[in-house]
């Protein structure tokens, strides 16, 4: 198993002594592994991810929030602060593979703020990410039967009451299923859609255990 641990770049950002901005961004950092050269790239790739939406935030992100401020000052309305949230999970960990995903919350105004989670599934060994056909190398119908079991678990759902998907569903399963959308259990892979994929905002991200 590999030593990881999650570092975090936080700050707040303030326009006429108003704060306007705030971001907490974590990213993981493989500490000690047997493999060295995956270990890098690792390493790398996320503190790369980190420090660029740090860099958007102060700059890109910044100037937006100060000239909402500024607006909402003008016209009397209530003073929102940009927040900008990157956490991360890391849900299989051996010498050889890593598997996690990271949610980042970007708050810009509005009615409510959004999520987007992101997988990255590791072979340390050659430094790379893989996709789900590396974990289905003998079956070539693999997305055939992920997808009937996602729309069978939908179908279940509803009937249960437990949850809400939009009434065409099943299409929007088919259009928005990705390759990368997948973490790994020690016992079971999850397959994820984005926030409006085949649920309204409110379902939050549907998340399916295969």
């Amino acid at each position: 198993m590999n030593n990881i641990i999650i570092k975090t770049l936080e700050s707040e950002l303030m326009y006429k002594d108003t704060l306007v901005l705030k971001y907490k961004i974590e990213y993981p950092e493989i500490v000690y592994g047997i493999y060295d050269y995956g270990r890098l790239i690792f390493n790398l790739y996320n503190r790369r991810i980190a420090y660029n939406l740090e860099r958007k935030c102060r700059n890109e992100l910044y100037k937006e929030a100060v000239e909402l401020y500024k607006y909402n000052k003008e016209n009397n309305y209530p003073i929102m602060v940009y927040e900008i949230v990157l956490n991360y999970n890391i849900t299989y960990n051996t010498h050889k593979i890593v598997s996690l995903y990271s949610d980042e919350y970007m708050f810009t105004g509005g009615a409510h703020g959004n999520t987007v989670r992101k997988a990255q599934n590791w072979n340390l060994l050659i430094a790379k990410m893989f996709c789900l056909d590396y974990l289905y190398p003998n079956n070539p119908y693999y997305i055939i039967d992920i997808l009937k079991e996602i729309n069978k678990q939908i179908r279940e759902q509803i009937v249960n009451g437990s949850d809400k998907y939009f009434d065409n569903y099943c299409e929007l399963v088919l259009e928005n299923f990705r390759l990368n959308n997948f973490y790994m259990y020690p016992k079971f892979i999850e397959i994820f859609f984005q926030q409006y994929d085949i649920a309204p905002y409110s379902s939050g991200i549907p998340t399916f255990k295969i």
